[in-house]
Protein backbone atom coordinates (compact mmCIF):
# COMPACT_ATOMS: atom_id res chain seq x y z
CA UNK A 1 0.00 0.00 0.00
CA UNK A 2 1.38 3.39 -1.00
CA UNK A 3 1.18 6.15 1.60
CA UNK A 4 0.92 9.78 0.59
CA UNK A 5 3.89 12.02 1.21
CA UNK A 6 3.17 15.18 3.23
CA UNK A 7 3.08 17.18 -0.03
CA UNK A 8 0.82 14.54 -1.57
CA UNK A 9 -1.55 14.77 1.41
CA UNK A 10 -1.64 18.57 1.22
CA UNK A 11 -2.30 18.43 -2.53
CA UNK A 12 -5.09 15.92 -1.87
CA UNK A 13 -6.66 18.41 0.53
CA UNK A 14 -6.33 21.10 -2.14
CA UNK A 15 -8.08 18.86 -4.68
CA UNK A 16 -10.92 18.21 -2.23
CA UNK A 17 -11.22 21.95 -1.61
CA UNK A 18 -11.36 22.52 -5.39
CA UNK A 19 -14.24 20.03 -5.62
CA UNK A 20 -16.09 21.96 -2.90
CA UNK A 21 -15.25 25.27 -4.58
CA UNK A 22 -16.53 23.94 -7.91
CA UNK A 23 -19.91 23.28 -6.32
CA UNK A 24 -20.00 26.78 -4.86
CA UNK A 25 -18.98 28.33 -8.18
CA UNK A 26 -21.75 26.45 -9.98
CA UNK A 27 -24.25 27.69 -7.41
CA UNK A 28 -22.99 31.27 -7.77
CA UNK A 29 -23.09 30.94 -11.56
CA UNK A 30 -26.67 29.72 -11.40
CA UNK A 31 -27.61 32.75 -9.28
CA UNK A 32 -25.87 35.12 -11.72
CA UNK A 33 -27.48 33.49 -14.79
CA UNK A 34 -30.99 32.88 -13.49
CA UNK A 35 -32.32 36.36 -14.39
CA UNK A 36 -31.29 35.68 -18.00
CA UNK A 37 -32.89 32.24 -18.32
CA UNK A 38 -29.61 30.35 -18.21
CA UNK A 39 -27.75 27.91 -15.96
CA UNK A 40 -24.04 27.73 -15.18
CA UNK A 41 -23.67 24.89 -17.68
CA UNK A 42 -25.26 26.92 -20.48
CA UNK A 43 -23.23 29.98 -19.51
CA UNK A 44 -20.07 27.87 -19.63
CA UNK A 45 -20.81 26.78 -23.20
CA UNK A 46 -21.75 30.29 -24.32
CA UNK A 47 -18.63 31.58 -22.58
CA UNK A 48 -16.39 29.20 -24.51
CA UNK A 49 -17.73 30.56 -27.79
CA UNK A 50 -17.62 34.16 -26.56
CA UNK A 51 -14.05 33.85 -25.31
CA UNK A 52 -12.82 32.25 -28.53
CA UNK A 53 -14.38 35.01 -30.64
CA UNK A 54 -15.30 32.77 -33.56
CA UNK A 55 -17.57 29.79 -34.23
CA UNK A 56 -16.66 26.44 -32.64
CA UNK A 57 -17.77 22.85 -33.04
CA UNK A 58 -19.27 20.93 -30.14
CA UNK A 59 -16.02 18.96 -29.80
CA UNK A 60 -13.94 22.14 -29.69
CA UNK A 61 -16.17 23.61 -26.97
CA UNK A 62 -15.96 20.39 -24.97
CA UNK A 63 -12.14 20.28 -25.17
CA UNK A 64 -11.73 23.94 -24.21
CA UNK A 65 -14.01 23.60 -21.18
CA UNK A 66 -13.04 20.09 -20.07
CA UNK A 67 -16.56 18.80 -20.61
CA UNK A 68 -18.04 15.67 -22.19
CA UNK A 69 -18.93 16.15 -25.86
CA UNK A 70 -22.36 14.57 -25.36
CA UNK A 71 -23.18 17.01 -22.56
CA UNK A 72 -22.12 19.97 -24.66
CA UNK A 73 -24.25 18.68 -27.56
CA UNK A 74 -27.32 18.56 -25.31
CA UNK A 75 -26.64 22.10 -24.06
CA UNK A 76 -26.03 23.41 -27.61
CA UNK A 77 -29.37 21.93 -28.68
CA UNK A 78 -31.09 23.78 -25.81
CA UNK A 79 -29.25 27.03 -26.63
CA UNK A 80 -30.31 26.73 -30.28
CA UNK A 81 -33.96 26.34 -29.23
CA UNK A 82 -33.66 29.38 -26.95
CA UNK A 83 -32.08 31.45 -29.72
CA UNK A 84 -28.76 32.09 -27.93
CA UNK A 85 -26.60 30.42 -30.61
CA UNK A 86 -26.71 29.90 -34.34
CA UNK A 87 -25.25 27.06 -36.38
CA UNK A 88 -23.50 27.14 -39.71
CA UNK A 89 -21.97 24.60 -42.04
CA UNK A 90 -18.39 23.58 -41.38
CA UNK A 91 -16.45 23.28 -44.65
CA UNK A 92 -13.84 21.13 -42.86
CA UNK A 93 -16.29 18.61 -41.44
CA UNK A 94 -19.80 18.15 -42.83
CA UNK A 95 -21.14 16.38 -39.72
CA UNK A 96 -19.73 18.91 -37.22
CA UNK A 97 -21.50 22.25 -37.60
CA UNK A 98 -20.04 25.44 -36.20
CA UNK A 99 -21.83 27.33 -33.44
CA UNK A 100 -21.67 31.03 -32.78
CA UNK A 101 -23.45 33.46 -30.48
CA UNK A 102 -26.61 34.94 -31.92
CA UNK A 103 -27.40 38.62 -31.38
CA UNK A 104 -29.53 37.53 -28.43
CA UNK A 105 -26.61 35.42 -27.14
CA UNK A 106 -24.21 38.35 -27.40
CA UNK A 107 -26.63 40.61 -25.53
CA UNK A 108 -27.18 38.13 -22.71
CA UNK A 109 -23.44 37.43 -22.44
CA UNK A 110 -22.77 41.16 -22.05
CA UNK A 111 -25.30 41.31 -19.20
CA UNK A 112 -23.96 38.16 -17.54
CA UNK A 113 -20.37 39.40 -17.87
CA UNK A 114 -21.37 42.65 -16.16
CA UNK A 115 -23.06 40.75 -13.32
CA UNK A 116 -20.07 38.40 -13.00
CA UNK A 117 -17.68 41.37 -12.91
CA UNK A 118 -19.55 42.88 -10.00
CA UNK A 119 -19.59 39.54 -8.15
CA UNK A 120 -15.91 38.68 -8.76
CA UNK A 121 -14.72 42.18 -7.87
CA UNK A 122 -16.47 41.89 -4.50
CA UNK A 123 -14.88 38.48 -3.82
CA UNK A 124 -11.40 39.55 -4.89
CA UNK A 125 -11.50 42.83 -2.97
CA UNK A 126 -8.97 42.11 -0.19
CA UNK A 127 -6.90 39.48 -2.01
CA UNK A 128 -3.52 40.51 -3.34
CA UNK A 129 -2.78 40.24 -7.04
CA UNK A 130 0.33 38.22 -6.13
CA UNK A 131 -1.74 35.66 -4.16
CA UNK A 132 -4.20 35.29 -7.01
CA UNK A 133 -1.45 34.93 -9.62
CA UNK A 134 0.47 32.34 -7.58
CA UNK A 135 -2.72 30.35 -7.01
CA UNK A 136 -3.58 30.49 -10.71
CA UNK A 137 -0.10 29.29 -11.67
CA UNK A 138 -0.29 26.39 -9.20
CA UNK A 139 -3.70 25.28 -10.47
CA UNK A 140 -2.52 25.50 -14.08
CA UNK A 141 0.54 23.39 -13.26
CA UNK A 142 -1.53 20.74 -11.46
CA UNK A 143 -3.99 20.66 -14.39
CA UNK A 144 -1.15 20.27 -16.89
CA UNK A 145 0.41 17.43 -14.89
CA UNK A 146 -2.98 15.77 -14.59
CA UNK A 147 -3.49 16.02 -18.36
CA UNK A 148 -0.02 14.56 -18.94
CA UNK A 149 -0.74 11.62 -16.65
CA UNK A 150 -3.85 10.55 -18.60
Amino acid sequence: MTIRTPKGETLTQLVLEIFRLNGELLNAGNRICEPFGLTSARWQVLGAIDEHGQPLTVSQIARRMGLARQGVQRIINDLLKQGFVTSSDNIDHKRAPLFNLSDQGEQVMAKINAAQSEWINAISGDLSAKEITRSLELLQLVRERTEDSN
